[in-house]
Parts: structure tokens; C-alpha cells; sequence
């Protein structure tokens, strides 16, 4: 047939205009895909508060991501394969042979350019207002497509496993909280997300995944009042501390009898002198245990978030933490839980402390060996692991298995450690140097 009176040929305009309808389908399959996929699941739940039904619609059909996926490319297949057998027709009826590699040529630059190029660039870039314009007649096709889909769906299930690949139709490729703490390392690394902001958020999402032990203030060094001593002894004592809430034991430190605080304990020897004109020898008969509160125990395995709400739901800051056995261990406030989010919350009468971490001259830095290791990392931005131990003296004694000795070197985790101090058996500062 001659070239010219096929262009003439009505059938030759009907089948153009049939492959440029099926673009723009290919085209809105692509930029269906990238939109939905691309969307903030966080964004589309507050269009969809706000009363968005497309944005409803949306968080719906992404509910199930394998069968929108399947949906989509079903039918973005569907439409590529017919634009292009009806593209090839179209060519070689006009030119003849020649016609197959001009239509491969042809459809591949429309196909790419304006049915995967365009439509998802204009989705990634307006992600959650293309998915929800898009999520109605999207879920009509998942909803006409849902059994071929599932039976593709069995299908491929059945071929991965045969090859020991077995897909849990119920997992997610990353967790929320993840996600979160990805996204917010990758902001912190360009520049869009403050250090002090990441470290706050970061806090706050490891509070269920860390323990109690990993931040109460050790036995040895907590401040206690011997209940034995005498009335005048024990206010001075309370006068003199920075805490408002100490623990009372009697006979032994480990027999704890009580919790006081100051201001009951002031309120009620104020009151036994008898004010203002009082006789203060009277105190000479003051009992600290008229004044205690019942000792509030919890174990070393609760984990901060819980911790947290137990304190919040019994209107208490304190508590005396203890191991399997009951042995006392340490003690926990809800100021301690709160200084993993924001930060050291000091005050007025807070006793002016140096800083765990100095670095020198030399590039080195001086630590305490007490010093915690998620601390040491949020202070220097450093990855140091936290998994097997708690504090970085710890993290030396595990990876050299056994106590080491002043001038001792190590080289792990691509940072070089030397031991500087020791007192008996504690590691008590270090030399660290990353190591490039």
C-alpha cells in the first residue's frame, strides 16, 4: 500500500490516537506508582484528619503494598505491550519491514520520556497531592485486578520458595521508629537537622530499648542518712546536700528503711522545737523515722519508657533500684529518664561538675572511664557499639578480656584507647583517638 494513502487512511489517525491514549494511561500508571510509594504515610494521616478523602484513600490501598504494586504494574504492562504492538503495526503497514526498528526507536523515547520520566518526576516532587488525587481510581483498578493479582501473587510466592525465600505477608521493609532515625541522621548529615534536635528525638524513641541499669546513679555513690545519728547531725546533713530526697537506712547501708525529704524532714523538726521560739534541745528526742516515706523498689531490667510511666502514675521522682536477689544496686529519678531526651538539666544548687570529655591539644580525648557510652557519643558524634556494655571503661575491659593496665593500648572499633588511670580495679580515665 503507498505510504500516502495509508496516512490518508482513517484507521492509521484511529490507532495513532489509540497508542497516545494508552501513554498517557502508561504515564499515569508510572506517576501513580512513584506517588504512592513516595508519599509520607505521617503527611497523608493529617490531609486525611483534615478531611481529605483522597488523602483516606490513599493510606487505604497502601495498606496492602504487594497488591497495589501488582495492580499498578499489571496494568502498566498491559497498556506499554499494546501501545506497542499497535505501534509496530502501525509502522510497518506504513513503511513496510523497515517500520519494526523506527516503532522500537519511537515508542522507546515516548515511553520514556513521557510515560516513566515525566509523570514520576511531577509525583516524587508532589508526592502526597498526586497520591491522593490519584488513590480513587487506583483502588477501582486494584479492586478489578484483586484475582489475577492474587494468583500472580501465589505464583511468585511459589517460585521464591522453591529457592528457600519465604515472604512474610505481614512485615514491613523498615519500622516506623527506624525510618524515623534514618531520616533524621540523613538530615543531620546534610545539614537540614540540628545535632541538639536529633539527639532529643533520638532520646525519646530509645527509651523502650534501654534499661534502668544503664543510667541510675551506682550504690556507691548515692547519699544516704544514717538513721542511728543524732537528730542534729542528720539536719545538717540535709542542709548541706544538693538533693531533696535522700535515702534513710539503719545498721547497714543495704537496709534501706525509708526515703526523706527535706522539706518534711525541716516541716517536722520545726515543728517538734515549736516554732520560732522554740527549744531546739528537743530534737534531741526526733525520730527521722516519723518523717520517712516507704522505700520505693524497682528492678534493674525496667526498661526507661516504663520506668517513666511508673513514676508519672504513682506521682513519685524516685526510686531505689535493685537486681534478682534484691541486692540494692543504684537509684533512678524521672530527672534522670528525662536527661536522655533534653540533655544534663542542672540548677542553682547542682555542685559544679567538670566535663566527662576533654580533648587535648594532640587531638586526643580524655575520658572518664564512668563515663556512659551513649553519652560519649551524643558529646562527640562518635558510633562507639553500647550493646555489651554501658560505659566506655566497660567497653575497654570487654574487648581486651581482662582489666587492663595504665599505658595499656587498643585498637577497636576504629578508635585507638589508652588506659591513663586506675584506681583498684576500675578503669578510671582514657586516651581516645579515632583512628583514620
Amino acid at each position: 500500500m503507498d505510504s500516502t494513502s495509508t496516512f490518508a487512511d482513517s484507521a492509521f489517525w484511529t490507532t495513532a490516537g489509540a497508542i497516545v491514549f494508552l501513554l498517557v494511561l502508561s504515564g499515569f500508571f508510572s506517576g501513580s506508582e512513584t506517588a504512592l510509594t513516595a508519599s509520607s504515610r505521617g503527611k497523608l494521616r493529617s490531609q486525611a484528619d483534615k478531611g481529605s478523602k483522597g488523602a483516606k484513600r490513599a493510606l487505604a490501598i497502601t495498606e496492602d503494598s504487594e497488591r497495589l504494586i501488582g495492580s499498578i504494574l499489571l496494568g502498566n504492562n498491559l497498556v506499554n505491550i499494546l501501545a506497542t504492538s499497535l505501534a509496530t503495526a502501525l509502522f510497518t503497514r506504513a513503511l513496510g519491514e523497515s517500520g519494526v526498528a523506527l516503532a522500537t526507536l519511537v515508542m522507546t523515547l515516548l515511553v520514556l520520556i513521557f510515560a516513566e520520566v515525566l509523570p514520576k518526576t511531577y509525583a516524587i516532587s508532589n508526592a502526597e497531592k498526586a497520591a491522593s488525587a490519584v488513590a480513587p481510581p487506583i483502588g477501582v483498578l486494584v479492586t478489578v485486578l484483586a484475582p489475577v493479582v492474587g494468583a500472580v501473587r501465589l505464583l511468585v510466592r511459589g517460585v521464591l520458595r522453591l529457592f528457600g525465600v519465604r515472604i512474610d505477608p505481614d512485615s514491613h521493609i523498615m519500622a516506623v521508629r527506624e525510618e524515623i532515625a534514618g531520616a533524621l541522621h540523613l538530615g543531620h548529615s546534610e545539614g537540614v537537622v540540628e545535632k541538639e534536635d536529633r539527639d532529643r528525638i533520638l532520646g525519646a524513641l530509645d527509651l523502650s530499648d534501654r534499661f534502668v541499669e544503664e543510667i541510675m546513679l551506682h550504690r556507691s555513690n548515692i547519699e544516704m542518712i544514717d538513721a542511728n545519728l543524732d537528730p542534729q547531725k542528720i539536719l545538717e546533713q540535709c542542709l548541706t546536700s544538693p538533693h531533696t530526697r535522700l535515702p534513710v537506712f539503719k545498721d547497714e547501708p543495704e537496709n534501706i528503711i525509708g526515703v526523706v525529704h527535706a522539706k518534711d524532714l525541716l516541716r517536722e523538726m520545726y515543728a517538734q522545737i515549736g516554732g520560732p521560739d522554740g527549744d531546739a534541745a528537743s530534737l534531741r528526742n526526733f525520730k527521722i523515722t516519723s518523717v520517712t516515706k516507704p522505700p520505693y523498689f524497682v528492678p534493674e531490667t525496667t526498661t526507661l519508657d516504663d520506668q517513666m510511666r511508673q513514676f508519672l502514675r504513682a506521682r513519685t521522682h524516685f526510686a531505689l533500684v535493685v537486681d534478682e536477689y534484691g541486692t540494692l544496686q543504684g537509684l533512678i529519678t524521672l530527672e534522670d529518664i528525662l536527661e536522655e531526651i533534653v540533655g544534663e538539666i542542672t540548677d542553682e544548687f547542682d555542685p559544679d561538675e567538670e566535663t566527662v570529655v576533654k580533648k587535648a591539644p594532640d587531638g586526643h580525648y580524655l575520658v572518664d572511664g564512668a563515663t556512659t557510652i551513649r553519652d560519649l557519643n551524643r558529646a562527640t558524634d562518635w558510633n562507639l557499639p553500647d550493646e555489651e556494655a554501658n560505659t566506655i571503661a566497660g567497653l575497654v575491659i570487654h574487648e581486651a578480656q581482662t582489666i587492663p593496665v595504665v599505658g595499656q593500648v587498643f585498637s577497636f572499633h576504629n578508635f585507638r584507647f589508652e588506659v591513663t588511670a586506675r584506681e583498684g580495679n576500675r578503669v578510671t580515665e582514657l586516651k581516645i583517638r579515632p583512628l583514620r
